[in-house]
Order: structure tokens, then sequence, then C-alpha cells
């Protein structure tokens, strides 16, 4: 199970998958620093933690590192939830409380994203109208229905730190 990540170790990684790139530890320190006050070798220090735990590569560059994200943040959440569902002694009524704390909003997402897991060969035909011929949709209409990529469904080994031969933390 993918522990969650602590309150700094999150904040690096926010920046990490924001900013999609390898990344300095000189530039994590500066964009953090502009909320808290924050020493260059804490910075450091989380994102040589990240690294051991697997959520970060690094690459030499001169006397420094460049850190970049293993996955993405949306492989996070979902390793996070998967977990958390897969502890609950009645997985069906975990997810009815869970489907309860959703707004519309949340909702429609998950429903956008089983319509995308199930592909279209899984969706059943919509039955035709009363009408024999129906409209042609236009252009900017299809383009609407289209739901938007999902993220590659690669996430985080169960225990980051197995993928890369280390044990424990």
């Amino acid at each position: 199970m993918p522990r969650p990540l602590g309150e700094l170790e999150d904040a690096v990684m926010s920046r990490v998958w924001k900013w999609n790139r390898p990344v300095t530890v000189r530039e994590v320190l500066e964009d953090l620093q502009k909320e808290r006050s924050i020493a260059y070798t804490t910075v450091m220090t989380v994102l040589d933690n990240l690294h051991q735990k697997g959520w970060v590569r690094r690459e030499a560059e001169g006397r420094a590192y460049r850190y970049e994200a293993v996955s993405t943040r949306a492989a996070y959440a979902a390793a996070l939830m998967n977990d958390a569902w897969s502890q609950s002694d009645n997985p069906a009524a975990a997810l009815v409380a869970f489907f309860g704390m959703m707004s519309e909003e949340q909702r429609q997402a998950l429903t956008d994203a089983v319509r995308i897991v199930q592909g279209p060969e899984t969706q059943e035909p919509t039955e035709p109208s009363e009408s024999a011929e129906a409209p042609e949709p236009s252009a900017e209409t299809e383009q609407a229905e289209q739901p938007e990529q999902a993220e590659p469904r690669e996430g985080p080994p169960r225990n980051p730190a197995s993928a890369q031969g280390r044990g424990g933390r």
C-alpha cells in the first residue's frame, strides 16, 4: 500500500507534478519559499526521500540532480483510493458511502471515467427515436460528446520502493 505523502512531501510533489518536467532542488526551494521559510537542505532531503521511496527518479546534472515524477498525481490518488477500498470488509457499502459523499460534478466525472474505461465496444447502443431518421449530428456536437482522454493507467507500484529493489521506507 502506498503511504500517503506527508505535508511537505505533498508540497514538493505538487510542484513536480504541476511542472511536469525534471526539476532542481533550487527551483522547488524558490517556489516553496513564496509560502514558507524553508532551507535548501530540507528540500534536498525531501526529494532524496521521495527518490528512495520510488516517487521520483533523478539524473545527475553537474554536482546536483534533476528530479522527475515516476507517475502522475492522478495515479497516486487512484492508488490511495484503491488501497482504502480494498481494506473495507464490505466494498459495496464503502462505494455507496463514497458515492454519497460526491458532489454532482464528481459523480459526472465518475460517469465519464466509467464510459472511457468501458470503451465504445462495451457501451449499449442507444434506442432510435420514434422518428424514422435522426438528424445528423454537427461537428460541434460530436466534439462536445467526445470524452477527454484519460491519463495513462500506469500508477506507482503498490510499494514504490520495491520497484527499485529497495526495502522499507
